[in-house]
């Protein structure tokens, strides 16, 4: 039974290269779509959730560097092995200097791809999840009225309840609503954990 929530993308302009490639991945369970090129890849990709692109390096038209290079523009977030039969240290150090997560020299052993595919896929659901937190502070940061959120600042800063309320010309009764909405929309029952989802965001943005 293929793991439907997994698939793995594969451009290589050999046909030869494509079938055995595509065998490999279905040995591990995962669903392979394959594609002569990077403009075929480009026209017809659809986010399948988590996965990962295998890349050959020398195509015809783009090549896999130039589309590397596309991913970020396209909105594409698959973590990249790239492989080549004509790799040298110079090549593999640009691609990696492009994003690319892995880099593969032809011939290579099944199970090596293997393993680096097991690694990208994992890579692809750690990056999905925390961006999905990401997000999802976000949602609630945004959730905040313009004063919840200079409140926020402040109580994240260490500031006490009585000097936030003179900073801001409020009382410290209003402060104290305010300072138990902001608990409540972001979801956190202590000061250490709204500090902690502050400074993921900042370390994100």
């Amino acid at each position: 039974m293929k793991n439907q929530n997994v698939t793995i993308h594969i451009i290589d302009d050999d046909s030869s290269m494509l079938r055995y490639l595509s065998d490999l991945v279905s040995t591990i369970n995962y669903r392979a779509r394959t594609y002569e090129s990077a403009n075929d890849f480009l026209e017809s990709y659809e986010d399948d959730g988590i996965g990962c692109l295998i890349l050959d390096l020398r195509l015809p038209g783009i090549s896999g560097l130039e589309l590397q290079q596309q991913l970020a523009s396209n909105n594409i977030d698959l973590p990249v092995i790239m492989i080549s039969g004509f790799g040298d240290i110079s090549t593999a150090v640009k691609a990696m200097k492009a994003g690319v997560l892995d880099f593969l020299e032809k011939p290579f052993k099944g199970q090596d791809l293997l393993d680096r595919i097991h690694n990208a896929v994992n890579k692809h659901k750690e990056d999905r999840a925390r961006n999905h937190d990401h997000n999802e502070t976000l949602q609630r940061i945004n959730s905040l009225t313009r004063r919840e959120k200079e409140v926020m600042d402040l109580v994240v800063k260490g500031v006490l309840n009585k000097d936030i309320a003179k900073e801001l010309g409020i009382s410290i009764k209003t402060v104290e609503v305010h300072r138990a909405n902001v608990m409540e929309k972001m979801k956190v029952t202590s000061v250490a954990d709204l500090v902690r989802l502050s400074l993921e965001v900042k370390d994100n943005t």
